[in-house]
C-alpha cells in the first residue's frame, strides 16, 4: 500500500494518515497530541514526521493559543491538494486488493481476528513497547 501511495502521489503511508486525519478535522487543524492519539503513535515519532511534512509544505505548525506547550497542525493548500489527489487511487487500491477478494463473512472474520490480536498485544503491553521503538 505504501508503494502505491508513493508511486501515485509521492506521499508515504504515514503522511497520508496525518493528512487524512487533518482533512476530517474542523478547519483542517488539530493539536499535535490529538493527531498522535488518533493515529495511536508516539509523540516523538509524529514530531519528526511533522517536521518533514512542514519542510515539504504539506502542513503548518503554529503555537496553540490556549496552551503554550502545544502546537496546532494545519493542513496547507499543498497538503489539501496532495490528499485529494492521493485518496481516490488509494481507496480503490485498498478496496480492490484487500476487501474485494474477501467474502462478507471473510471480511467479518478479518475484522474479528485483527481486533482480537490488537487487544491481546495491548493487554500484554506489547503495543506500547512497539510504539516506543
Amino acid at each position: 500500500m505504501d508503494r502505491q501511495l508513493q508511486r501515485d502521489s509521492e506521499l508515504s503511508g504515514v503522511e497520508y494518515s496525518v493528512l487524512a486525519a487533518l482533512s476530517e478535522a474542523e478547519d483542517a487543524t488539530m493539536r499535535a497530541r490529538d493527531i498522535a492519539h488518533a493515529l495511536d503513535w508516539e509523540r516523538s515519532r509524529l514530531s519528526h514526521l511533522l517536521k518533514r511534512m512542514e519542510a515539504r509544505g504539506l502542513v503548518a505548525r503554529t503555537e496553540c493559543p490556549t496552551d503554550a506547550r502545544g502546537f496546532n497542525i494545519s493542513m496547507t493548500a499543498a497538503g489539501r491538494t496532495a490528499i485529494e489527489r492521493a485518496a481516490p487511487g488509494h481507496v480503490s487500491f485498498v478496496r480492490e486488493n484487500v476487501f474485494d477478494p474477501l467474502t462478507p463473512a471473510e471480511q467479518e472474520a478479518l475484522l474479528s481476528a485483527a481486533t482480537k490480536i490488537q487487544n491481546s498485544l495491548r493487554a500484554a503491553g506489547w503495543w506500547e513497547r512497539a510504539k516506543g521503538d
